[in-house]
Order: structure tokens, then C-alpha cells, then sequence
């Protein structure tokens, strides 16, 4: 084939260099779709290059969709279409209404190049796993949640490192990965200390959290800031069986424990904002008009989003922490 014929340029990188002689292939018409590539070995040997030289450009050919692989076969032409997007993979823990607002800006701040999948594993452990082993190598890019799992460091290894990008939860264990983060603990102390003034007007202060599911740095922000400001305080798994107590503010976590407790707060005489106080977690627009507006602690999702594509575009590699916002309004 008259590509591998051609000479290398020492100002380029080796492996782009590959890249470059099969795309011109493609164009020129000697390679066209379902066409096999010339055997590792053949190729490292035509080009004088290492082995694993070959393989990274076979590896971003594949992420961006141009070739794929069979087992103990090779690599073959999947489109002749060269500028096919950049393949980025999305995984998310779960899907609501703040998380949209971070897709949506991730979306809006990428142009036609990129081609984004997205994927929930819902806190399933076995589920995330296997998203992350049947993507691997699939992509160009890989953001991933990986929410408070453990020993997620080892199922992340096969995935290249200054591809991989950590979004919302992080871990010591993943410190070596680029990320936007938001610190939990900094985020509930700093905000409920904003709030202190309207929140000392009440007795206690419950804290709904699923250990499953919720970051641990919440739990500990928040046993700080009670523990510093000597507020009584109680923290339950759930609301589903709690009487509602006149005097108590219930800090929310979930959408669904907000919208029980205001049900709940709807069968007794309590006014809200008064005998009872709600904090909720993440600001949305229906929490803005939600009876008359619910005070929220909450990160910049929008930032998170078109923040993390311009990471990606420019291959930034640092680790960000996302800012936070206190909205009070009507229920504190």
C-alpha cells in the first residue's frame, strides 16, 4: 500500500504520523470499509516504530470510530468518513433534573467533532463495572461518576489516565485522574453556615441520608457544623416513617424524601418556613417556585458541564473544585 511507502516526519509524533497515512488511505480510495489493515507486525516493521507505537494509533483510530478490531484477527475499516467525532463516554450515576442541567451545558460547550454517549449504572457496583469493561479502549474519551464505590481506582486502570476525566464524587485512590470534584464536606459546613442565622431559630436539625448512594463528605460536613455551632441535631435514612415535629428543619437530600416530607408537612397545621424548615440539596427551577421557594444548598452544575467539555477540547489535566451556591428562600 502506497501509505506506508511514505517518510516520516521527525516534527510530528510517531503514532499521529500512522494515524495520518491511514486516514490518506481512506481518502485516496486504497483502504474503503470492511477493508482489513496491514497486520501490527507489518506495520511496525514498515514504519521502523515500536509495537506499542502502533497500537496507540490503532487505539485512537478505533475511539474515533474509524476502525474497529476482531479478536485474533486484526483491524479493519469501519467508515470511510475520517472526520467521524471524537467518542466520548458519559457515565453517569443516575438521571434528574440537576444532572440534565450539567449535560445539557457539557453538550452546548462541544461542537459537531465530539459524539457523547451516556450511561447510568444507578449505584449498581456490578453495573458500573461492566460499562467500564466493555468500553474500554471504545473511546476517545471516558468522564466518569463513580459515586462512592470502592476499589474503583483498579476497575478505572485499563482506561488511559489523560483520557479519564472523574466528575462530582472523587477519591483519594483517584487523585491521579484530571476532574471537576466538589468537596462535600466544604460544600454542607460552608453552606449551612451561611444559613446559621435562620437555622438556630429552630430546635433540631435532621439531616435525611442514604449511606448507599449519598457522598460521605455531607454526613461529615454536616456532624461538623452542628457539632462546632451546638445545634441539636439527628440524622435519619429516611422520612417515610418520621412523624413531622414542629421546631425540626429537614435537610433533603433527595427529591423524592423533599417532596414526602412537604406531604407530610401538608396533613398537620405547621406552616412552613416557620414551625418547620426545609433545606434541599441541588437548586432546581422547580425547587425556585416550590411552596414559594425552597432554600437549597447547591454546586454549579451549569460550570461543572461546560467547564468539563473545555477541559477535554484543551486536554487539561487538573483536578477542579466546582463552586457552590446557597439559595435562601421561603422554607427556612
Amino acid at each position: 500500500m502506497s501509505f506506508a511507502k511514505k517518510q516520516m516526519n521527525s516534527k510530528v509524533p510517531k503514532y499521529k504520523q500512522i494515524i495520518s497515512f491511514i486516514e490518506n488511505a481512506i481518502m485516496i480510495g486504497e483502504l474503503k470499509t470492511g477493508d482489513q489493515l496491514p497486520s501490527l507486525n507489518d506495520l511496525r516493521n514498515k514504519f521502523k516504530l515500536s509495537r506499542d507505537t502502533v497500537i496507540t494509533a490503532c487505539n485512537e483510530l478505533k475511539a474515533r470510530g474509524v476502525i474497529y478490531s476482531v479478536v485474533g484477527k486484526g483491524y479493519y475499516v469501519k467508515t470511510t468518513d475520517i472526520k467521524v467525532q471524537v467518542k466520548i463516554l458519559l457515565l453517569f450515576d443516575e438521571l434528574n433534573s440537576f444532572k440534565e442541567d450539567l449535560y445539557n451545558s457539557f453538550l452546548e460547550e462541544l461542537d459537531d467533532d465530539y459524539q457523547v454517549d451516556i450511561f447510568f449504572h444507578h449505584f449498581n457496583f456490578d453495573l458500573f463495572k461492566k460499562i467500564i469493561d466493555e468500553s474500554a479502549g471504545n473511546y476517545g474519551y471516558y468522564v466518569i461518576m463513580p459515586a462512592n464505590f470502592s476499589g474503583v481506582a483498579q476497575i478505572l486502570e485499563p482506561l488511559p489516565k489523560n483520557k479519564t476525566y472523574i466528575l462530582d464524587q472523587t477519591q483519594e485512590t483517584l487523585s491521579h485522574f484530571p476532574s471537576i470534584y466538589q468537596n462535600f464536606e466544604n460544600y454542607i459546613y460552608e453552606g449551612l453556615t451561611v444559613l446559621y442565622k435562620n437555622i438556630r431559630r429552630y430546635k433540631k436539625l435532621i439531616l435525611i441520608y442514604d449511606a448507599n448512594k449519598q457522598p460521605r463528605g455531607i454526613k461529615s460536613g454536616f456532624e461538623l457544623f452542628c457539632s462546632r455551632n451546638k445545634i441539636k441535631h439527628g440524622i435519619l435514612g429516611g422520612v417515610d416513617d418520621k412523624v413531622i415535629q414542629k421546631g425540626e428543619i429537614y435537610f433533603t437530600l433527595d427529591d423524592r424524601d423533599l417532596i414526602i416530607t412537604i406531604q407530610k408537612l401538608k396533613q398537620t397545621s405547621y406552616q412552613l418556613g416557620q414551625d418547620i424548615g426545609i433545606i434541599s440539596f441541588n437548586d432546581t427551577l422547580l425547587k425556585e417556585i416550590l411552596e414559594g421557594g425552597i432554600t437549597t444548598i447547591s454546586a454549579d452544575f451549569k460550570f461543572m458541564g461546560s467547564h468539563l467539555a473545555k477541559m477535554l477540547k484543551n486536554n487539561a489535566l487538573s483536578q477542579i473544585e466546582n463552586p457552590k451556591k446557597v439559595f435562601l428562600r421561603k422554607s427556612l
